[in-house]
């Protein structure tokens, strides 16, 4: 993939409106890979104090999304499972990677880890798979 075509992935990536609502961040990208961070605020507790469950998936759906997309091919999610391992609470910083294990066809199964990045602790982990759509938001020499 060129320079030029990377970028401007990146760029399209970079303007998702929820992230930026939760202060997520995409700090890498590169094909089949992702890696996004957010530190959770106070508004972003439940009832118990911890981090919404909510919270942790969007921020592992927002890796997915990325490293699913990272190919400039329209990719939509068809199943998440994801398994809570560990709480975590405001102040902690969590890092979502995503990395594509299978591409077969229009199907890829990815990987996606979040950890609490002061302590290295597993919070969550799922198994997510996608289906590419017959459409590129930004096609290659060999796609329209």
């Amino acid at each position: 993939m060129n320079e030029a075509r990377a970028n401007a992935i990146n760029d399209h990536i970079q303007r998702d409106p929820f992230a930026r609502f939760l202060g997520a961040s995409v700090e890498i990208l590169k094909p089949g890979h992702s890696r996004v961070t957010l530190t959770v605020t106070g508004d972003m507790l439940n009832f118990h104090g911890s981090t919404h469950g909510g919270v942790v998936f969007a921020l592992g759906d927002m890796a997915f999304a990325a490293a699913s997309n990272s190919h400039g091919q329209t990719a939509v999610a068809l199943n998440v499972a994801i398994n809570f391992l560990k709480a975590t609470t405001a102040g902690d910083r969590l890092v979502a990677e995503a990395v594509e294990q299978s591409a077969t066809g229009p199907v890829a199964l990815y990987d996606i880890t979040i950890r609490n990045d002061r302590t290295g602790a597993l919070v969550a982990k799922s198994q997510d798979l996608v289906y590419r759509k017959k459409e590129w938001f930004m096609p290659d020499a060999g796609h329209d």
